[in-house]
């Protein structure tokens, strides 16, 4: 079905939606925690404390030394599957404490 000047598909007014209202950044928080608590799995998630995104920074705190260190060994896979999962590249720095 062809377009009248003014119309556009739902998809369309809701990215321009998000845009005029500046809602990306609060999206994006939200669905980066989604994907690390499904990406990591139980085990990990029970010593993830907070997880908040800065600009394109994400910093995540853990209650185990031990498994921050492990998890810092794959930085940049941790990284690469987080934005794989997003469907674009959100994260390009992870920060764990």
């Amino acid at each position: 079905m062809p377009k009248h000047k003014n119309q556009q598909s739902l998809g369309e007014a809701l990215q321009e939606f998000i845009a005029a209202n500046k809602l990306q950044k609060g999206i994006d928080e939200v669905k980066v925690k989604e994907a690390w608590e499904r990406l990591m799995g139980n085990g990990v998630n029970h010593y993830t404390q907070s997880i908040a995104l800065r600009g394109e920074t994400l910093y995540v705190s853990l209650s185990s030394s031990v498994l921050r260190e492990e998890l810092g060994l794959g930085n940049s896979k941790i990284i690469a599957m987080l934005n794989e999962d997003l469907g674009r590249e959100v994260v390009k720095k992870l920060i764990l404490r």
